[in-house]
């Protein structure tokens, strides 16, 4: 994608300067467009924890190039597993993480030392490159459902999504945001309602800003206000990326998406869900009982960040501050994920079509994993 006609991936090696990383840091986005240059693990998982780097698919991404960084400094057996473990820890609930981690383990473990660092950087580079093109697919698959929303209303088409899935949450193209830039680009008048997804209003920041620069017309609305617009005849549909998708269907995703759901079977509102099968775990099947649900601190409930605005100190406005948002001595809680069931969802959108969110639905795209999910 594009930030001022300049092409971008969300995460690139740097051969000029050490084979470092180079990621945004969304904490900064929109206010500033600011890269982080990454070159140790260390640094890699404080990314990841601190959510300068976020998205299931480019945490996997980024954490693979956190290996290859690691072997940079060690290649040795056991500094490989240890960094490994350390990296996969950073964050518990999107499966992607793991994922990656585990790819680039069965990669390098039969590759002697002196060669794993070339090996891990070509083994994280494919991983990307495969995301790109797994969320690519996944915008095709997603317009023909659009398009057939576009044909019978004359064009037009309103989405609601929730959180961000867009390019800055994967390496590029993104997964929920991939069908509407396509659809966009096809000259559908595509409208998005953006939830602001608190605590951390990734919607209104990051979803806003992406769709903005593409020229997608959108609307910020409050996370409350979606069922209104259900109930109005205001959503054609809503789409959704997720964190984690059992073998069931059922799909963890950014807390606040399993009341859309609701809201959305209510009113008879398609609800979907757009993944690459990395994000798929086969091995567990309630996701309600089996999913750990990740507990972020709760001064992300309790404070909100961004920049000043008039009519108040005129000479401070636009500094980027910080604001408490509750009492002092009150408590919050942070649960960073909730989970929707299957029976929720009309249907998932994956890199090779569209099915049921269900284990045959899953399984009828991908028969290699019925051993799996067995």
């Amino acid at each position: 994608m594009k930030i001022d006609n300049v092409a971008y991936r969300s995460v690139w090696v740097d051969p000029q300067d050490g084979w470092t990383v180079r990621i945004f840091d969304q904490t900064r986005l929109p206010w500033s467009i600011d890269v982080l240059r990454l070159s140790t693990a260390d640094e890699v998982a404080h990314a990841i924890r601190t959510m300068q780097v976020r998205g299931a698919p480019l945490i996997g991404a980024v954490a693979a190039y956190g290996l290859a960084l690691a072997l940079r400094e060690d290649a040795s057996d056991t500094a490989m597993e240890r960094e490994a473990a350390m990296l996969a820890e950073t964050r518990p609930t999107a499966i992607n993480l793991r994922w990656a981690i585990g790819r680039m383990l069965a990669r390098l473990r039969g590759v002697a030392p002196h060669s794993r660092v070339q090996a891990a950087y070509d083994e994280a580079a494919a991983i990307c490159d495969e995301d790109v093109a797994q969320n690519e697919a996944i915008g095709r698959n997603g317009l023909s459902l659009l398009s057939e929303i576009a044909a019978r209303r004359g064009n037009r088409v309103d989405v609601l999504t929730h959180c961000n899935a867009g390019w800055i949450a994967t390496v590029d193209w993104g997964t929920a945001l991939a069908p509407i830039y396509m659809a966009h680009d096809q000259g559908i008048d595509v409208h998005v309602w953006v939830d602001e997804t608190r605590p951390r209003n990734q919607g209104a920041l990051l979803t806003a800003w992406e769709l903005g620069r593409h020229g997608v017309p959108h609307t910020v609305i409050a996370d409350n206000a979606g069922g209104h617009l259900m109930q109005h005849g205001k959503v054609d549909a809503v789409i959704v990326g997720t964190d984690r998708v059992t073998r069931q269907g059922d799909v963890a995703n950014k807390i606040g998406t399993y009341l859309k759901a609701l809201a959305a079977h209510d009113n008879g509102v398609p609800f979907w869900v757009a993944l690459p099968s990395t994000t798929i775990d086969w091995t567990i099947g309630d996701g309600v009982r089996e999913i750990e649900i990740e507990e972020r601190n709760a001064d992300e409930v309790g404070a909100i960040t961004g920049p000043l605005v008039g009519p108040g100190d005129v000479d401070r406005e636009g500094e980027v501050r910080t604001i408490r948002l509750v009492p002092p001595g009150s408590r919050a809680a942070n649960p960073a994920f909730d989970v929707t069931p299957a029976r929720l969802v009309s249907g998932l959108i994956t890199e090779r079509g569209v099915c049921a969110a269900s284990e045959a639905g899953l399984l009828s795209l991908f028969p290699e994993r019925r051993q799996t999910a067995a």
